[in-house]
């Protein structure tokens, strides 16, 4: 087999109908652990409603959008936290009770099975293409937790003579090649974001990231986005690269057969958005801290104090400076309008 571009070969491995492997090698969780599974999922959920309700008041968002959802694991948990908040939002006199928020899964299978029912489900193309039905969002809560590093993009390395090039890659084999240097618009963005021309520097264009962002944000006429991902920085960008893979549950060489869930790090803040902070940063902000509950507690409250340390302990695990709280939180606002 020819090779082919990285970006290519990456969106057949992940994507392709029948054999991709996000669509017939299981759910992520069969692969890897993340944030949304299980109690830091839990966790989670409940601050990023309160990242809404730090800047909305106590008002729950009308949806609440998942982007990436796996197989649904923090949809569910969201589900349960917006249940939890619901009785506990006043409702002005005079006035009727608001609906209970949609909670909306997106990914690129079918609804799993057993999902919870009231999350509803839209199956996407998968990659950077999103369900044409999710437009015209209205007063939204939007999470892309670990998508954009599945969007496929270009893979580039400096040649010997300090030229970017596109990286090609034999899908069978994982075996690599260097093709022709980048073209214009992989280029601009090189240039203005990841300028190098040292040779053996490798480079993923974020264009493809930034453009799929922007196609997200299109669809929100009123509300917040939130992207949560592995991500760097101008100022720290890998020469290396990040390109790799992982497979039941260990990381392994990225080879674009289908086997492996081949990821790379964000360039974050080249998305279109207000704010780029460590997951560490927004969790503090929003009043985690990790902190051991006192120890008096576990004689005065035995029960409570083992409640208070296992919540303490999942809290610890999101703020990790090497694990979940050194991923990035880009956050984007879009205020509302008057529809006249």
């Amino acid at each position: 087999m020819d090779p082919l571009p990285w970006r290519e070969a990456w969106h057949e491995a992940l994507y392709a109908a029948g054999r991709g492997f996000y669509v017939a090698r299981g759910g992520p969780a069969a692969h890897f652990t993340t944030a949304t599974h299980g109690p830091t999922g839990r966790v989670l959920a409940e601050a990023l409603l309160a990242l809404w309700a730090a800047e909305h008041g106590p008002a729950l968002p009308s949806i609440v959008v998942d982007v990436g959802a796996g197989r649904g694991e923090l949809a569910t948990h969201l589900v349960a936290a917006l249940e939890h908040l619901g009785p506990r939002c006043a409702v002005a006199p005079g006035r009727a009770a608001s609906p209970p928020p949609r909670v909306v899964a997106v990914d690129v299978v079918d609804r799993p099975e057993g999902l919870d029912d009231r999350v509803e489900w839209l199956r996407s193309p998968g990659g950077a293409a999103l369900p044409p039905e999710l437009t015209g969002l209205r007063d939204a809560l939007v999470i892309a937790h670990e998508w954009l590093d599945v969007v496929p993009c270009t893979v580039a390395e400096v040649d010997a003579g300090g030229t970017a090039c596109e990286v090609l890659v034999d899908p069978g084999t994982g075996v690599e090649s260097l093709g022709r240097p980048l073209g214009e618009a992989d280029r601009l963005w090189a240039d203005a974001h990841w300028p190098t021309s040292t040779p053996g520097d490798r480079l993923e264009i974020g264009l493809a990231r930034d453009e799929a962002w922007a196609d997200l944000v299109s669809r929100v006429d009123d509300g917040m986005l939130l992207a949560v991902d592995y991500g760097h920085t101008a100022t720290a960008r890998p020469p290396e690269g990040t390109l790799t893979a992982y497979a039941s549950g260990h990381l392994t060489t990225p080879v674009p057969d289908g086997s492996c869930d081949v990821t790379a790090h964000v360039a974050m803040d080249t998305l279109d958005a207000d704010e780029v902070l460590t997951q560490r940063e927004a969790l503090q902000a929003l009043g985690l801290t990790g902190a051991t509950p006192p120890h008096t507690l576990a004689t005065t409250d035995p029960l409570g104090y083992l409640a208070a340390l296992e919540r303490t302990s999942t809290e610890a695990r999101l703020l990790a400076r090497d694990g979940f709280g050194g991923f990035r939180w880009a956050v984007k606002r879009v205020p509302g309008h008057d529809v006249t």
